[in-house]
């Protein structure tokens, strides 16, 4: 491929914090230069991409996502999943084990891994299940589904509920070196809830769920850290009692790290509004004082990654009354134009909010994406974070259109996204760039 010369960006990389004019030039797929200041030269034969003053970064990375495919085709598939990641900004992201068959073994992980290859047009990474069909019993090969490409282990919408299962869970995979991601609620305290528990919840005549349901678990796996040494990520918090046990766990030095969804960031209950089904989240959406108490803590570095929670619905199981309606919402197209809220707003500075979504994910990872350097992966997105749009959820590109941000305003979005050097989107023109 021709070198590809981008020229009179706002550079923003997230690994230093450091933003200035310049340039990047891009060569077999990686970043081949980064230039802070004036443009000294053209590379011979080089594509010329103006970047109008918009911010450059390293493309984003999800670290939960929740594609239908294999099993669930209808609600979405690799390949529009990855349509929708690369219309938002996203260049690589972690697709759940929650498939019709689980992503349990390695021949699964190889099949997402070559459908991805065919059909995808970012990079989709394969979490595999802890536990044998999610059933929450039986370990499954952390090794062998390592080996077969799975870059960290989950059981999705499940938390282990069994101390002694996650107990061993951790074992192995501190062996391995592998990553594990749990979803921190305790299912008995959950129990029939739909919202967080509390006055909101009181006045529509709906039953919560407490904070203590995230808490006792979250509790419990970072005492079997402190047993066993492994490397745990809560894969989201949502409360201000939560932001207080990992940063107790970080300052003890334990192998801890944990995010938070955008929705948990940028909405609370109050969106919930007239039952919109749209909103119900699991996660629940919280108080408007836990959701500050987020905030604080991603600019804090207590939560270390954004994620969208990408899990698309349709119509049969959204479209009912609020109790009945399935938990999850759409998120990747959105993620980006969800999360520049909170630098609009001045509560997060851009390099930040940016680190959060590329930088820390790719470490957790163990990738070398997430950074403006040489020799690092060509995944770019060129934002222009003040383009401002009405989401119209026809125009998504997933198949399902349950977005918690229909018909909201919003303010920034990708113009254009790279991966591999690759251009993989790119806005028709500023009217359209959030389509």
């Amino acid at each position: 491929m021709r070198p590809i010369l981008f020229t009179n960006a706002a550079l923003c990389d997230p690994a230093t914090g450091r933003q200035a004019p310049g340039h990047v030039v891009v060569r077999d797929g990686l970043i081949h230069d980064v230039g802070w200041g004036p443009l000294a030269g053209v590379p011979d034969e080089a594509e010329t991409i103006d970047c109008g003053g918009h911010v450059l970064s390293p493309g984003l990375i999800d670290l939960r996502a929740f594609v239908g495919e294999p099993g669930a085709e209808h609600r979405e598939t690799l390949a529009s999943a990855s349509a929708a990641a690369a219309a938002g900004g996203v260049t690589t992201l972690v697709c759940m084990p929650d498939t019709n068959p689980v992503i349990d073994g390695p021949a699964i992980v190889d099949f997402v891994l070559r459908r991805a290859r065919d059909t995808a047009s970012v990079n989709v990474l394969p979490a595999a299940a802890i536990t044998k069909g999610l059933a929450g019993h039986e370990m499954t090969e952390f090794g062998l589904l390592q080996e077969a490409g799975a870059v960290a282990f989950t059981d999705g919408l499940k938390a282990v509920r069994n101390a002694q299962v996650m107990r061993r869970a951790m074992t192995y995979a501190r062996d391995f070196g592998a990553l594990l991601m749990q979803h921190v609620e305790e299912p008995d305290l959950v129990g029939d809830g739909v919202m967080n528990e509390g006055e909101m919840a009181s006045r529509l005549g709906l039953l919560g769920i407490p904070r203590e349901a995230e808490t006792v678990m979250l509790e419990r796996d970072i005492r079997l850290v402190r047993l066993t040494g492994a490397r745990y990520h809560a894969a989201m918090i949502s409360c201000a009692d939560s932001v207080e046990i990992v940063r107790r766990a970080k300052q003890d030095g334990l192998p801890v790290t944990c995010g938070a969804s955008v929705n948990n960031l940028v909405l609370n209950e109050g969106d919930i509004g007239h039952y919109r089904t749209f909103c119900r989240l699991s996660p629940p959406l919280r108080h408007e004082t836990d959701r500050l108490a987020l905030v604080a803590a991603l600019n804090e570095g207590v939560i270390d990654v954004v994620v969208s929670d990408h899990n698309p619905q349709d119509v049969e199981t959204k479209r009912l009354p609020f109790a009945e309606a399935a938990d999850g919402a759409l998120g990747i197209e959105t993620l980006l134009g969800a999360a520049l809220r909170l630098v609009h707003t001045g509560d997060v500075a851009l390099p930040r909010l940016l680190a959060a979504l590329t930088t820390s994910p790719a470490a957790l990872l163990g990738r070398p994406a997430g950074r403006l350097a040489a020799g690092a992966p060509a995944d770019l997105v060129l934002i222009d974070p003040d383009l401002p749009y009405v989401l119209d959820k026809r125009r998504l590109k997933s198949r399902s259109k349950n977005s918690p941000f229909d018909e909201a305003r919003l303010q920034g979005a990708a113009i254009l996204t790279m991966v591999g050097g690759g251009i993989v989107f790119r806005a028709p023109d500023e009217t359209g760039a959030a389509a």
